[in-house]
């Protein structure tokens, strides 16, 4: 879910903050990645016909294999070093997140089974059923080790892992679409193209928290505020409170707990729910040792890596040596 509402407040009120720009612009800097993040999207958007999943003549799914070597493959071809970030164990406070997102999955599942469904319409539906499982992961890491591409494993969540690399100096962006990110105070993150008129996938948009600090005219700390008011995955939003509200509150009380007292109705739990969210993002900040995390480095195994996408995953040979060709230009 990330923050309700906060990319259109951006948008709003801090414009500024949002750069569109080639990836070549990031030429030379170190990116660190949500590797959750990017698994989900390839999966969905990695389809073959009819919107199905692609796989190997096994029936192994590689949408999130090839989408992910693909899209390493871009970033290594301009000289960007990504570090991978992999989720741990979510805090108990994310729960409810979590039970509605496997409630949405029950139903969509629920409503596959419907024999009067197209072939697309099943597909669809699939999309929303989509989990990530160990073999997944264990698939994504197998693919860094054998391009040559760090990943590190997180105890907890992987934007907030990132984030504090980022605001310590280990890497120079957060590549994510969450845009709780820059609550867990995150200086500069990459997401997307947010401009829908642009369709060129090398065109990105970077989003830089100090700028939006300033057009706001908040304090970091007013800010994560605002963020648990827009809503997000610690703290759904108060009932009639939407992003423009949570802002305006913000700016005028400065803190939730000034507002609390013109609430006339607050959800179960909601004073708890708050000051943990406010400690969940905040977790990190100068306790993490990001200089001495377990980073993964492995050679670049060019072989084990051609052997792996197209024998064993059955990618075109051709795409892939295209990418590998790109890899080696971008190293030298």
């Amino acid at each position: 879910m990330g923050i309700k509402g906060l990319t259109q407040l951006i948008k709003d009120n801090a414009p500024d903050a949002i750069e569109t720009v080639n990836l070549h612009k990031i030429t030379g800097k170190t990116v660190a990645i949500d590797a959750s993040m990017f698994m989900y999207k390839m999966l969905i958007n990695m389809r073959g016909k009819n919107e199905s999943y692609l796989k190997n003549e096994n029936g192994k799914i590689i949408s999130h294999i090839a989408g992910i070597f693909y899209k390493t493959s871009n970033y290594l071809a301009v000289n960007i070093t990504p570090i991978y970030v992999f989720d741990g164990k979510p805090p108990q406070n994310k729960d409810d997140t979590i039970k509605s997102r496997h409630d949405k999955v029950k139903n969509a599942k629920e409503a596959m089974e419907n024999n009067t469904l197209t072939e697309q319409e099943k597909n669809k539906l699939e999309k929303q059923t989509v989990r990530l499982t160990k073999e997944y992961v264990d698939d994504i890491k197998h693919l860094l080790t054998l391009m040559g591409v760090s990943y590190v494993q997180a105890d907890g969540e992987a934007e907030a892992y990132a984030s504090e690399m980022c605001r310590k100096g280990i890497v120079d962006y957060v590549v994510t679409e969450d845009m709780d990110t820059l609550a867990f105070g995150c200086p500069k993150m990459i997401r997307t193209c947010l401009d829908k008129s642009i369709k060129r996938s090398d065109v990105i948009s970077i989003i830089d928290l100090e700028t939006i600090l300033s057009k706001f005219e908040m304090s970091y700390t007013e800010f994560v505020d605002m963020c648990i008011l827009c809503g997000c995955d610690y703290c759904g939003n108060i009932p009639r409170v939407g992003n423009k509200t949570a802002f305006n509150h913000i700016k005028n009380f400065k803190n939730i707990e000034a507002m609390l007292p013109k609430i006339k109705e607050l959800p179960d739990c909601y004073e708890t729910k708050y000051k943990e969210s406010r400690k969940l993002f905040t977790l990190y900040h100068d306790s993490l040792p990001v200089d001495k995390l377990d980073y993964h480095n492995c050679e670049i195994n060019l072989d084990g890596l051609t052997n792996y996408l197209t024998s064993e995953c059955g990618m075109s040979d051709k795409r892939v040596q295209n990418s590998i060709k790109k890899i080696k230009q971008g190293y030298k």
